[in-house]
This record gives structure tokens, C-alpha cells and sequence, in this order.
């Protein structure tokens, strides 16, 4: 599991098995949510719609007979006599015992000020599962297009990661895309979202085997035209763009390729390069890497080791995961171990 987190490995070591990906599937099939995962190991509602799960949890808060408090921006807290003391933006003032912060991670670093405030360590945030931005790009003439199985690599980096690739009208998004984009949050942020990416459509099949299907191909199908022989499940939009690029004719036949164009275009399906220049939240989803720093917080309990009964789950903390459930797993995981700490005299 947390191969699937770019962010957070030593303390989800400690807290998954408390409330693991199996509690996770029994608690919402027992409210009758039944999920579902997909081969790549992420995990949804079988409707497809993130509202099912919300719905599902608001009616366990209801059940549950938790108090709801609208339009109250928390501004600040404090610890006076051992109690801590909320301050709203309205001006009204909370008084609890314990107190647990879920607020999710903050965009901006000043936005952190508050639990700085309190003397406790943050993480500077960047943000993460994003999709790549390809302003006025020929491939975004391709929108629409899902290629089922391709591999995204940073250059430069060791990042690179394999799965479906959407071509949308700004750039290139999918699964590969948002994990590339976890596991290369910092180093893009550092970058400024600006360099070059580069693409094998085909996968996992590298320009030496391709170059041998092709030989292939010349010989067993020499009289066949190139843009009617589509190869690797590659969509055939996607081809024949990469043809053009290539500078291969429409009428070209497989015995008449000349070398370079054949390179060129090897090249194009194996290693095509893009320049990134800037990225797109992916839908309304919006990940941070960054966040209170995982040694301030005992594992056991959720709780400030700097600071008596503050507790913190999910993403608040420097923590973030992939796309497909991964976050919500950890939200609910830490929650979980906070809320038996809380319950607790």
C-alpha cells in the first residue's frame, strides 16, 4: 500500500492495518455502498460518482448525531489551562478538551501560519495530481483520445510511470499522468511546471522490438499501406497523427518506408517528446504535498507530540497518495486511530 503514497511511508506503516483498505470495503458495503477496484489497484463506487460516497457519510454523521457548525472559519486556536480555545471568524469562541484538525492541505504556504503559529513543524505545500498543460500543442487537435496503456516519464528524473493517457484539449491527463505528477510533485514544483516529458505510447515496448515488428512488417506485409496497419493498440487517430509527425505519407507502403521517416517514426511512438508549460487541477480535485510534518504526530494516537490533545488526520499532515482512493484511505485510517484517542478518559 504505500508504494502508492509519493509522501508518508513511515507513518503509514504504523497506521493502515488500523483501519485498513478491507475495513474500508466493509464499512461502506455494510451502508450499502458497494466498491469496486480497478487492475490498477484503485478503487471507486461502483455508480462512478463521487456524491455516493458522500452521501454515505452524511448519513452516518446524521445517525451518529454529530452537531454540524456552518460558516464558522476557524482563524486560530490556543491552549489556556489545558484547554483549548477556538477562535471563529465570527468572533465566537470555542472551548474543548481535546480537538481534532481535519481541514485537508492548504494551497498556499501562508495559509499554515496558524499551526506555525503554535510552534509546530510544516511542510511548505506544492501541489500534487495535476494534468500537464500543452498550450497550442498539434496533439491537443487528438482530444478525447485515451490510449489504454502508455508510459509518462519526467526527463531528467527517475519518475516515470505507466497506465492510460488522455489527450484533452490543454495537454495530456489519465491516471499516468495525475502518478507522475504525485510522484514528481516537488521536483516540478521546483521547475516551475516547465520541462520536457516524454512519452512511449506503446508502453513497455522500447524502439529495439518496435524496430523488429516493423522489419517484420516490411517483409510479411510490404504492400500494405502504413496508415491501414495500426499496431501495439494504438488508436488509430493516434497513428496516424504520428505518421504526420513523422512525415510519412498517407499512401506510403510498408516495403517503400524510407529509413529515416521509419526512425522518425519509431521515435514518435516510443519516445515522444513534449514540453510541459504548466499544469491543470485534475476536475474539482485538488491535492497538496505539504502539510504538518509527520515526526510532530505520534502514530498511535494522532496526536501533537509538541502539543497535548491536539490531534490531526488526513491531509493536513504531509502525507498524499495517488489517485484512486489512496487519500481517502489515509484520511480515514487516521481518523480512525484519533477517534479511539479521543473517545479514550
Amino acid at each position: 500500500m504505500v508504494k502508492k503514497y509519493p509522501r508518508g511511508a513511515s507513518l503509514l506503516k504504523k497506521t493502515l492495518h488500523h483501519f485498513s483498505p478491507k475495513d474500508t470495503i466493509a464499512w461502506f458495503e455494510q451502508r450499502g455502498v458497494p466498491l469496486k477496484a480497478e487492475a490498477d489497484g484503485r478503487m471507486f463506487p461502483i455508480t462512478d460518482d463521487a456524491q455516493t460516497i458522500i452521501d454515505c457519510i452524511w448519513k452516518a454523521m446524521i445517525l451518529n448525531k454529530a452537531h454540524v457548525k456552518y460558516n464558522h472559519t476557524l482563524e486560530t486556536i490556543e491552549l489556556k489551562e489545558g484547554k483549548w480555545h477556538m477562535f471563529f471568524k465570527n468572533e465566537q469562541v470555542y472551548i474543548a478538551d481535546k480537538v481534532l484538525l481535519t481541514t485537508g492541505g492548504f494551497p498556499k504556504d501562508e495559509q499554515w501560519q496558524w499551526l506555525r503559529d503554535l510552534g509546530l513543524e510544516v511542510i511548505a505545500p506544492v501541489p500534487s495530481l495535476f494534468t500537464i498543460n500543452l498550450p497550442k500543442h498539434p496533439i491537443t487537435k487528438l482530444m478525447g483520445l485515451s490510449v489504454p496503456n502508455a508510459q509518462v516519464k519526467l526527463m531528467g528524473t527517475k519518475i516515470c510511470e505507466q497506465g492510460p493517457v488522455l489527450i484533452t484539449h490543454w495537454g495530456l491527463s489519465g491516471p499516468a499522468v495525475l502518478r507522475t505528477s504525485a510522484w514528481g510533485a516537488r521536483e516540478l514544483g521546483n521547475l516551475n511546471y516547465a520541462c520536457n516529458v516524454q512519452i512511449n505510447w506503446l508502453g513497455s515496448i522500447n524502439e529495439q522490438e518496435c524496430r523488429s515488428i516493423f522489419q517484420d512488417m516490411r517483409t510479411l506485409q510490404g504492400k500494405q499501406m502504413i496508415q491501414n496497419n495500426t499496431l501495439f493498440d494504438v488508436p488509430k487517430r493516434l497513428w496516424h497523427f504520428l505518421l504526420e509527425q513523422a512525415g510519412i505519407l498517407s499512401d506510403v507502403r510498408w516495403a517503400d518506408i524510407k529509413a529515416a521517416p521509419l526512425n522518425k517514426f519509431i521515435q514518435c511512438l516510443c519516445a515522444y517528446t513534449v514540453e510541459m508549460q504548466g499544469k491543470t487541477t485534475f476536475k474539482e480535485e485538488f491535492v497538496t504535498a505539504g502539510g504538518i510534518a509527520i515526526a510532530e504526530v505520534n502514530a498511535t494516537t494522532m496526536e501533537s507530540k509538541k502539543l497535548p490533545k491536539l490531534y490531526f488526520a488526513g491531509e493536513i499532515l504531509d502525507v498524499d497518495g495517488i489517485t484512486g482512493g489512496f487519500n481517502f484511505q489515509h484520511a480515514w485510517s487516521s481518523a480512525f486511530i484519533a477517534a479511539k484517542a479521543l473517545s479514550s478518559i
